[in-house]
């Protein structure tokens, strides 16, 4: 596979198998995150891998917090927009393709809570990536790095047959991160990305979500 069919190909996926993945592979994917560019070579990201038991521990810990209603305060701003733009629209229709996929009515609000809960639990998949930064570290330097790694992580993944999301819901109460997976005071908790071998049976990972054109998105200037 090479580079741009890769990056064609990945996609969001919501369901996995529970087949665990090795660490060897898992090594492997991040020392390729670990070539993303930075500024002037910073390289201001960590990792913390979490499987099997600890996993389970906090996917539950976390779902127990949301279900009481506990206060979300997570370590840097989470994705937000405005009603009335048109990324709250974007928003609204990958929801809709979701729902319909997962066959749960507007209506029926058991089905959502469900729904909501497979994020806050890295969508049931074996392996959880914590991408983490040092609080030394101004609160948006590191993001662009950082985002430049978690690329990296998501389409050499799919050299393995493996698949990923990227998700924050799961950072949402970061107390509960920090006790289970241990995660010192000193690094800011920025990312999360589920991943494991996808199963392609499960109805979500059938979405393929569009994207603008570059007629939308583009300036072409001295052409």
């Amino acid at each position: 596979m090479d580079i741009i069919e890769a990056i064609s190909q990945r996609k969001s996926i919501r369901g996995f198998k529970p087949d665990p993945v090795s660490k060897d592979v898992l090594a492997k994917i991040l020392e390729s995150a670990c070539k993303a560019p930075s500024a002037m070579n910073t390289q201001p990201w960590e990792f913390a891998v979490i499987t099997g038991d600890v996993l389970n521990r906090l996917s539950s810990a976390i779902v127990e917090k949301l279900n009481k209603g506990g206060p979300m305060q997570p370590e840097h701003q989470v994705v937000s927009w405005s009603n009335d733009s048109l990324y709250r629209e974007r928003q609204i229709e990958l929801a809709k393709g979701l729902f319909k996929l997962m066959d749960i009515p507007r209506e029926d609000q058991q089905k959502r809570a469900e729904w909501l809960e497979r994020g806050f639990r890295f969508f049931d998949a074996p392996v959880g990536i914590l991408l983490l930064t040092d609080t030394s570290l101004s609160d948006s330097g590191p993001l662009l790095d950082i985002g430049a790694a978690m690329q990296n992580i998501c389409l050499v993944a799919l050299h393995f047959g493996l698949g990923t999301c990227i998700e924050d819901q799961s950072l949402l109460y970061p107390e509960v991160l920090r006790e289970i997976a241990e995660i010192p005071d000193n690094k800011r908790i920025i990312m999360a990305i589920a991943i494991g071998y996808p199963d392609w049976g499960f109805p979500a990972n059938d979405l393929s979500t569009g994207r603008e054109t570059l007629d939308n998105n583009t300036r072409w200037i001295g052409f």
